[in-house]
């Protein structure tokens, strides 16, 4: 069965006069990153495909989370994922081929964390720390789809695992 990871952008700089567009990763940003990417390489061998916005802190965070791979899986960077609501990232997930069996996702909120909550099953253990937080910087949520890829949004899938830079305690 398929995975899907979801994970938002690590922290990324607020400072004046840099458009939203162009906002690189703070340092603690690319610590968390690279530890997410350290967390689930751990979890996941291999990924088939990373989709990522084309904004320079995903662009970034995915260069921290790949770098904990052996080998880098084919990635793309969309223009319709920057800033996209729930129902442009489901759309776009839908499109997937049936090879696609391990797909990464990073963008950015608050359309990540509605489509978390929107296919996570609420008999997942991991369930309510989902539901009660706010899907942090460099959060994280994998599901198992038990759907076919266009069907994705037809029903709720088990989250197996939810985990924030916090989550995983100190470097």
């Amino acid at each position: 069965m398929p995975i899907l990871h979801l994970l938002r952008h690590a922290k990324s700089s607020a400072r004046k006069g840099i458009e939203d567009f162009e906002r690189p990763l703070t340092r603690r940003g690319l610590e968390a990153a690279r530890r997410i990417g350290s967390s689930l390489a751990a979890r996941e061998r291999r990924l088939d495909l990373v989709l990522c916005s084309p904004a320079r802190r995903t662009r970034q965070t995915m260069e921290g989370v790949l770098a904990a791979f052996g080998g880098k899986p084919r990635f793309l960077c969309e223009s319709e994922l920057y800033l996209a609501d729930c129902e442009r990232l489901l759309d776009r997930l839908c499109r997937l081929g049936e090879g696609e069996e391990s797909v990464l996702l990073i963008a950015h909120n608050p359309g990540l964390r509605d489509l978390a909550l929107l296919l996570a099953e609420a008999s997942s253990p991991s369930f309510a720390a989902l539901l009660s937080g706010k899907f942090p910087t460099a959060a994280s949520a994998s599901f198992r789809v038990e759907t076919a890829w266009p069907d994705l949004g037809s029903r709720r899938h088990p989250l197996l695992v939810y985990e924030t830079p916090k989550s995983l305690g100190r470097p």
